[in-house]
């Protein structure tokens, strides 16, 4: 069965969605506790958090207010943790090598829009080097207002050529629902990500969910047929 003729571009999450980068923040709490000689948390509540940025992994780590004197040090110093081991240890999910094939072979674009900056999704990227490479990146360095404001995912449509009906959104947190939303877009919920142990999925809004990487394909043919 092949893709809808409607549907022109997919883009996709990078965090938890596309990628399974959380072995890596997993590690640089690790080290950063380590640093402060506490005690290691527990992955999963790490690996819940992942989405959230580091600030949040900042005061997930060390238990400090974002107004603390030492915030900002601490969190450059996580940054720099997370730039040694960029790449290192991130896993491409399951069957997400087969769809970006398989949308290729259909003539389907696709794209990515993160809140993660640039200067450390690019390197990831090449490191991991997906193919057929994404058409179009957008991160918050490149906008005014990131996620869960349209704006990024207006940009991916201008970039990957094609208007914001025409694209499906795939996020494993409510911003990029609530992004996908606003832009206009058909959106999945990737309940196989990151997601705190306080929230659902399923109270999103999205389109549809994905509760596993290899049900994504299936999704897309299903939204839009």
């Amino acid at each position: 069965m092949s893709f809808s003729p409607k549907l022109k571009a997919v883009v996709f999450d990078l965090d938890g969605t596309l990628l399974d980068t959380a072995p890596e923040f997993i590690e640089v709490v690790h080290q950063l506790r380590d640093e402060h000689d506490l005690p290691r948390l527990p992955e999963p509540l790490i690996r819940a958090n992942v989405s959230n940025g580091a600030r949040a992994l900042v005061q997930l780590s060390l238990g400090l207010a974002l107004d603390h004197p030492e915030f900002e040090t601490k969190r450059q110093r996580l940054l720099t943790i997370y730039s040694g081991l960029l790449g290192s240890a991130t896993l491409i999910y399951p069957g997400i090598e087969a769809l970006l094939t398989e949308l290729h072979a259909q003539g389907i674009r696709w794209g990515i829009s993160t809140n993660k900056p640039a200067a450390y999704a690019e390197p990831l990227l090449e490191s991991i080097n997906l193919q057929p490479a994404c058409g179009s990146l957008v991160c918050p360095d490149h906008v005014s207002q990131p996620k869960p404001h349209p704006e990024p995912l207006f940009l991916n449509c201008e970039q990957l050529g094609c208007a914001s009906e025409e694209v499906i959104y795939i996020g494993d947190h409510r911003r990029d629902i609530d992004a996908g939303r606003a832009a206009g877009m058909v959106t999945i919920a990737a309940a196989y990500g990151y997601i705190e142990q306080d929230d659902d999925p399923a109270d999103w809004g999205a389109d549809i969910l994905a509760e596993d990487s290899r049900d994504l394909s299936a999704a897309l043919k299903t939204l839009l047929h």
